[in-house]
């Protein structure tokens, strides 16, 4: 009764929809058996905590970068290393500390190295961790936890059963084992490790490079076969594009030579061949991002940047060509100067902050810091977070939450038992504000390949249920009121036509759901308009 009582003495629920479910599950434990009840424990657990999203991708795609440049603090080691084989939660805590949790639930607390990151060495056995606990006093992490995973196809066998562990749904260890194969093309399957630490988490920010491959594509069908029958559809994924900088723009057809209309173009690709996996693909430069949002740009770094923006053309321009000459070139700015600024902002940044410079020789050091944030796209990234996760929370957790409250009534012995579980689900999922539910229902059944449906349908039933925006989800992004009111009752009326005559009974079923989704829409501007008039 300890978690359960955690729960209900301070709830952190994520909205109206995760209450009903929290209501739901407490309604009906004195009426269920006790594996039961302990199962509504563990979703009354999960619906209390923040949202939890995976940062997964390939070893060596920027992906602890990334986490750091979210957190906002150079914290997650980024250099391979002990910590790296261990899957490390960064969740909100009220004094700063790192856990190493033991597959037996017993915790070591461990200090930060003098340089505030997670220490290089955990002096233990690995063998016997479960997984890494980072509690920061950082707002970012009150609404969401993330969950750094081990990189794609990097894992042993022992890495696998301690991020099975965690992330399939305890907290702590068991006696189970994971696999250590790697994933490779033609294989088809992810690595056991990979799949459990993604399908674990109710949403998932997938780390890619310039060239997508073939475990890519099967990571992330892996993630879309894992969470259709359990905690979160795959509409709760997005991917970024991650080291941007690197592509090279005469690569990209249409770039014009800059670096980031190329990547911004590639990225737009990769959407269209991951989807409908992914809601969207986003370019980063994740290191950009690190250094400027974890302090890594300094005061000292701007002037070094003037430095170097006061150099001649002719010297500045043959530097820029390779970091080694970069380096090695005969200068006044020291060469060890220029290896850190090397090291922060790699030679695309350095070659935006000489370009601010040069147009505003009195730019700030904060200006400069912003100049760096900007090149990064790391701005974009976060927004598309709070569209896809955080706005959307409540359904997502609610969603994953019913699946398991789903799974436990089916598994369950007594058909009384069974029967009351899901006739209290349906009574939730009657109510209109549940409709969401049906939504996030009617997408997984639809990117999994459950039911097929055609390929334009199937683009926009993805973009009409994984947007908070009423014009993205009704494709007319800065269009007017009337218009978008207009355009959300003919789409109703399509899908009803369509769910009564022109598809099969899986497919009415889904279309029957979009169709009441277009019609909540067209309600909702209906009212609004009203209101404004």
């Amino acid at each position: 009764m300890g978690a359960l009582t955690a729960v209900t003495e301070q709830p952190r629920l994520a909205g109206p929809l995760s209450a009903s479910v929290a209501d739901l599950c407490r309604r009906l434990r004195p009426q269920v058996g006790a594996r039961t009840a302990a199962g509504f424990d563990e979703v009354l657990r999960r619906l209390a905590s923040p949202l939890q999203v995976a940062v997964a991708g390939r070893i060596k795609s920027g992906k602890s970068t990334l986490v750091n440049a979210l957190i906002g603090r150079r914290v997650a080691p980024t250099a391979v290393g002990e910590c790296t084989r261990l899957v490390t939660r960064f969740r909100y805590g009220t004094v700063d500390r790192v856990e190493v949790v033991r597959t037996d639930g017993s915790t070591q607390v461990l200090p930060f190295s003098s340089d505030g990151m997670i220490p290089e060495s955990l002096g233990v056995e690995l063998d016997t961790v479960s997984h890494v606990e980072v509690y920061l006093t950082n707002a970012i992490l009150q609404g969401m936890t993330v969950i750094d995973t081990p990189g794609l196809g990097s894992l042993d066998a022992a890495s696998a059963r301690r991020t099975e562990e965690l992330l399939a749904g305890g907290e702590t260890g068991s006696d189970g084992a994971g696999g250590d194969d790697g994933v490779g093309p033609g294989t088809g399957e992810l690595d056991e490790t990979s799949r459990n630490a993604v399908a674990g988490a109710e949403a998932v920010l997938y780390v890619v490079t310039q060239h997508v491959r073939a475990d890519d594509q099967q990571a992330l069908a892996a993630f879309t076969a894992a969470t259709a029958n359990a905690e979160a559809g795959p509409v709760n994924a997005i991917a970024v594009l991650n080291k941007a900088d690197t592509v090279v723009p005469d690569s990209v057809d249409g770039a014009g030579g800059d670096v980031w209309k190329a990547a911004s173009l590639l990225a737009e690709r990769q959407a269209t061949a991951l989807r409908p996996r992914v809601a969207d693909v986003l370019p980063v430069v994740g290191l950009l991002a690190e250094s400027a949002e974890s302090g890594g740009f300094t005061s000292a770094d701007a002037e070094s940047l003037r430095l170097l923006a006061g150099l001649a053309d002719e010297d500045l321009e043959t530097m820029m060509m390779s970091a080694d000459i970069f380096t090695a070139w005969e200068c006044d700015v020291p060469a060890g100067t220029r290896a850190r600024l090397l090291e922060r902002l790699d030679l695309y940044g350095i070659r935006r902050c000489v370009d601010a410079i040069r147009r505003q020789p009195d730019i700030t050091a904060g200006a400069l810091r912003r100049v760096v944030l900007d090149a990064s796209g790391l701005e974009a990234v976060r927004s598309r977070l709070d569209t896809v996760f955080a706005a959307r929370a409540d359904g997502i957790k609610a969603a994953a939450a019913l699946a398991s409250v789903t799974a436990l009534a089916d598994s369950s012995n007594d058909p009384v038992e069974r029967s009351r579980v899901h006739d209290a689900i349906e009574v939730l999922l009657a109510r209109p504000e549940a409709h969401q539910l049906r939504m996030l229902e009617a997408l997984t059944l639809v990117v999994s390949g459950a039911v097929e449906m055609p390929r334009d349908l199937t683009d926009e039933i993805l973009r009409v249920g994984s947007n908070a925006d009423t014009g993205e989800r009704l494709g007319m992004p800065g269009a007017g009121a009337a218009e978008l009111t207009e355009h959300a009752l003919e789409r109703a009326g399509w899908w009803r036509s369509f769910a009564s005559f022109g598809a099969t009974p899986a497919q009415g079923r889904v279309a029957h759901v979009v169709h009441r989704t277009y019609f909540l829409i067209w309600q909702q501007l209906r009212g609004s308009g009203t209101q404004g008039g």
